[in-house]
């Protein structure tokens, strides 16, 4: 059964730093882009990041440009979202997602792009 397990949620100060981990099971992320994507309370799921299979291809939505940034292991089959200066309006669920496609395509910030998804970790930005 293929999974994604997001870890490394948690209550952090403003400009403080959180890194979030996502790792797969029962499948190989070698051949698929993963995708960042959260939610706040009372909003819409909005995509924050997405990265290719290759690890060279990176895209950013333009609230955490230069703030966050995403890596891969894949041989830990893990996707990383590093998230540098949080501020108190990222507060929300983060979720990760593969694509079943090694590229992110245009539409990378849509969920419909995507096909496997994890359950999500809470991020709290309070002082």
């Amino acid at each position: 059964q293929m999974q994604l397990a997001e870890s490394g949620g948690g209550l952090v100060e403003p400009g403080g730093s959180l890194r979030l981990s996502c790792v797969a099971s029962g499948f190989t992320l070698d051949y698929y882009a993963v995708g960042w994507f959260r939610q706040a309370p009372g909003k819409e799921r909005e995509g924050v990041s997405c990265l290719d299979s290759s690890g060279k291809d990176l895209n950013y939505a333009d609230p955490v440009i230069g703030r966050f940034a995403t890596s891969r292991d894949n041989a830990k089959n893990t996707v990383y979202l590093q998230m540098n200066s949080l501020k108190v309006e990222d507060t929300a669920v983060y979720y990760c997602a593969a694509r079943t496609s090694t590229v992110c395509g245009t539409y990378y910030d849509k969920e419909d792009e995507y096909d496997v998804w994890g359950q999500g970790t809470q991020v709290t930005v309070s002082s």
